[in-house]
């Protein structure tokens, strides 16, 4: 359906200062948004109260306002710009707090603003912990054992029905914030008390824990004529327990069957339907690893975290499509600005693999608690793309810049089997490296499987890298080691910062002189000439090249 021509003046509103779980993900995507407004002549006024963005600069909207994002501010910005239409589902937790604010105190009726990319109704069946039950129920999609409660007393008498451990989900709250898993009364009053503290309607969702099932998110987007599609799927290495932005993430999901993955995909267009959403929406569900159970975790109705990652790792530009269709357009009428032939109805296909993993402020915060569960901690993400899982994963590892190559840790290195099996237990930022290292000393993939619930083919890919860690540490001189070598030599040939890795490690020296080696190779006849754009070939064998190195060390 063509652009609705009655929207000429668009409210944006940002996600203001950077905190856990809303962070450059939504400055990525206001950018975007305001972008792609202007492309379509509508005067775009932007409020933000985070000067630090992008998306704050005088060229990314008409005007710009760094406010506090209150109420009393927003009031006064409509009466003065005096907007036809607000886009809140850009601006993270916060656009969507102050729009429903706004609209229940009547105050966009009075003064003819209408809300756009989302209705009020429809972030109320999203975020409003009783009516995203109800929503559910209604269609059919399962959701864990649960009750809404608005008091402490509450709360024990229903966890008191179902059992311990429970999961508490505070009502319109980002990341997590306010929740998690109590595995006891005291745990539950604590987390319980804060969680009803920060829901703005004062409402928490307490709910039967089903930690250990898998976790898949899928990234959704619908328009105004119903058309849907997946942008793609996500799955969590960790099992559910784990916040999804505290969890090391691949795209698309890789143990999944064929029919798994379409009733997952079935039931999130179901969602994304029911709940009236026109944009992008992120669907989480929980999977029964032995069956084909599952529950809906939750919906965001908006573009989220996860939106960014999505965005990233398939090309597809959900912020910016998001706002095409805020305005009216349907997919099928928006053309990819990549491929400049299809549109945004065909849903992306990927040959590769994604991997996230995030980075936490452990190492500036020494007293900080480890620990990881529904709450999130994570600071940012890194990104890595690969055709296999190992070499994604590897390229995510060293993207962190915390002088990690491989994946062991001084922490984990020459540990005894029971204390690697305690650390499996933990469920904290280092648990990567107790696997891996739990490989190294013997304990089986089972165990680690059955104390973890990591799947087995994730557990698998790991142990593949431990295996070729030992073909690289072997003394052997083999045909094998020699191709290696000639592989590291190549990687230095391009100056490439992975390759100087491989220096770090073969012969346990710093960057720098791993650096300074890469700078004398060419000079040292190491390498032949250049013959066109093939590869320059090696001269020396293994041996010579090695007792190059320890030479010249």
């Amino acid at each position: 359906m063509p652009r609705d021509n009655s929207i000429k003046k668009v409210l944006v509103i940002g996600s203001g200062p950077i905190v856990i779980g809303q962070a450059a993900e939504f400055d990525y995507a206001g950018t975007q948004a305001c972008r792609s407004l202007k492309e379509e002549g509508i005067e775009v006024v932007l409020l933000n109260s985070n000067p630090a963005t992008i998306m704050t600069d005088k060229d990314i909207a008409d005007r710009v306002y760094i406010e506090p994002l209150t109420i009393e501010v927003v009031e006064q910005l409509i009466k003065k710009e005096k907007p036809d239409s607000v886009l809140p589902t850009l601006g993270g937790q916060a656009g969507l707090n102050l729009a429903m604010e706004l609209e229940e105190a009547g105050f966009l009726k009075e003064n003819n603003v209408r809300l756009i990319g989302t209705t009020s109704e429809t972030i109320k069946k999203a975020e409003d912990r009783l009516e995203f039950k109800a929503t559910m129920e209604k269609i059919g999609e399962p959701i864990a054992a649960s009750k809404v409660v608005t008091t402490v007393e509450d709360g024990l008498a229903f966890t008191n029905i179902i059992g311990y451990p429970v999961v508490l989900r505070p009502a319109y709250t980002l990341g997590g914030s306010g929740g998690g898993i109590a595995h006891n009364e005291y745990e539950l009053r604590e987390i319980l008390e804060n969680g009803l503290r920060l829901s703005r309607v004062g409402e928490v969702l307490v709910e039967r824990c089903i930690a250990g099932w898998k976790e898949i998110e899928y990234e959704v987007m619908r328009d105004s004529a119903g058309n849907c599609i997946t942008v793609c799927n996500m799955e969590n290495i960790d099992p559910v327990g784990v916040h999804t932005g505290d969890s090391i993430v691949v795209a698309p999901s890789q143990t999944l069957g064929d029919k798994e993955y379409q009733m997952l995909r079935t039931s999130a267009l179901n969602i994304i339907t029911e709940l009236g959403i026109t944009g992008g929406c992120n669907v989480q569900f929980a999977l029964n690893p032995n069956t084909f159970e599952y529950c809906v975790i939750e919906v965001n109705p908006r573009v989220s975290r996860s939106s960014a990652l999505a965005s990233k790792a398939t090309g597809y530009p959900i912020a910016k499509l998001a706002a095409k269709i805020a305005l009216g357009y349907s997919l099928d009428e928006i053309v990819n600005a990549v491929t400049g032939k299809t549109y945004a109805s065909y849903e992306p296909t990927l040959d590769y693999i994604v991997c996230k993993i995030p980075k936490w402020p452990f190492d500036k915060f020494y007293g900080a608690s480890r620990k990881l569960g529904t709450q999130m901690k994570a600071t940012g993400e890194v990104m890595a793309i690969c055709n296999n899982f190992e070499g994604a994963l590897m390229k995510a590892l060293r993207s962190l810049e915390q002088n990690v190559f491989y994946l062991s840790i001084p922490e984990m290195e020459g540990k005894d089997t029971e204390y690697l099996r305690t650390k499996l237990k933990d469920v904290d930022d280092q648990r990567i490296f107790a696997v891996a290292e739990a490989l190294r000393q013997g304990i089986t993939e089972e165990e680690i499987h059955n104390i973890t619930k990591i799947d087995l083919w994730f557990i698998d890919k790991i142990k593949h890298l431990v295996e070729i860690e030992n073909k690289l540490k072997s003394s052997a001189v083999s045909q094998e080691r020699d191709e290696y070598f000639e592989a590291a030599a190549r990687f230095v040939i391009e100056k490439d910062k992975a390759s100087i890795g491989m220096l770090q490690r073969m012969f346990k020296i710093g960057f720098n002189r791993a650096a300074r080696i890469v700078d004398q190779l060419s000079d040292a006849g190491i390498v032949g000439p250049e013959e066109g754009t093939k590869p320059r070939k090696v001269l020396m064998s293994s041996e010579q090249l090695e007792s190059y190195f320890e030479e010249y060390l």
